[in-house]
């Protein structure tokens, strides 16, 4: 074995052979040694020398990069990017790829990928290890990991290679970042404000709030709902609006509708007497974060909204 192979703290390297030179030389000095044990010499001392001359050495590896390529409310799809070197003149055998992601030293994952491939001759590859994070697993492991927090993490990678001469290696390498538990927005129907009213056409705004229960900013960028009054859908559409919602902030929007009064039934016209009307609202949100991009339902069922005329004035109507 190579003085640099035995110096690398590293790596941890299974030999193969027998004794060790320090042992064999002691039985030699008690009891003069044998056939046998010079044999082991001869050989162990040609492989070192093979090793020096043909230059084996061992792989280098590195976490290069983690993506994110699909993240929601259930889970996080992780892909560990890791870039393997190999400095020797013939091809690595990567034998297996043991990985963990843990949080302040508590499992979020583990897993292993045997039969990993091999690494070219004087080559370089890079392996991509794919994880995927269940949310609802983690927070009911972990009482303590709420929704629309973010929790650090740790990937440890420990691959296993198999080099002529020096035999199997294992490379232990790491990379930290952090990962959100999304939480969805929550939505409300403030008001419904009516511009023109008649039996065949009316024309309104609804009025909304979105708050963002996330530690996180959301960059908004498209709205998808449809509204019920009862049973009645009288609103839905697909808005392509730019906005901003601070982490644990509130945004409101103006999303103008019509509808036809004398298609509906009892509730729009509780409604326009003025009575509170009962309303759903169901939908997503695409939205951009520091994390990638998230697409997260909005709903409400059961709440209440009201009538608002044209030539009202109140303070919300700047908001």
């Amino acid at each position: 074995m190579s003085s640099s192979a035995e110096n690398d703290p590293t790596v941890t390297v299974t030999e193969r052979g027998g004794k060790d030179k320090h042992e064999d030389g002691g039985d030699k000095e008690q009891g003069g040694g044998g056939f046998i044990d010079k044999v082991k010499d001869f050989i162990h001392d040609i492989g070192e020398k093979i090793e020096e001359v043909v230059g084996f050495g061992k792989p280098t590896a590195d976490v290069c990069g983690i993506h994110i390529p699909h993240i929601s409310l259930h889970r996080a799809d992780l892909v560990v990017d890791v870039l393997i070197k190999n400095p020797n003149p013939v091809p690595i055998p990567l034998v297996d790829i043991d990985y963990l992601i843990d949080s302040d030293g508590r499992k979020l994952v583990s897993g292993l990928i045997p039969d990993a491939g091999t690494i070219h001759a004087h080559g370089q590859e890079t392996v991509k290890i794919p994880v995927s994070l269940v949310f609802d697993d983690i927070k009911s492991t972990y009482k303590d990991i709420q929704p629309g927090s973010i929790i650090p993490y740790l990937v440890r990678v420990v691959l296993l290679v198999d080099i002529p001469i020096i035999g199997r290696v294992k490379i232990p390498i790491q990379k930290d970042g952090e990962i959100p538990i999304p939480y969805k927005p929550d939505v409300d129907v403030e008001k419904i404000k009516f511009h023109h009213f008649s039996f065949e056409e009316t024309t309104a705004t609804l009025h909304l709030k979105l708050e963002n229960k996330n530690d996180f900013d959301l960059g908004l960028n498209l709205l998808e709902y449809e509204m019920w009054l009862g049973d009645d859908s009288i609103a839905s559409a697909e808005l392509t609006q730019t906005a901003k919602i601070e982490k644990q902030g509130i945004t409101r929007m103006q999303v103008p509708f019509s509808f036809r009064p004398k298609d509906f039934g009892s509730a729009v016209w509780d409604m326009i007497r003025g009575r509170g009307t009962g309303y759903t609202i169901k939908g997503k949100i695409d939205v951009d974060t520091p994390f990638g991009n998230m697409k997260l339902p909005i709903s409400k069922e059961g709440g209440t909204t009201r009538l608002k005329k044209e030539d009202d004035d109140d303070d919300d109507d700047d908001n």
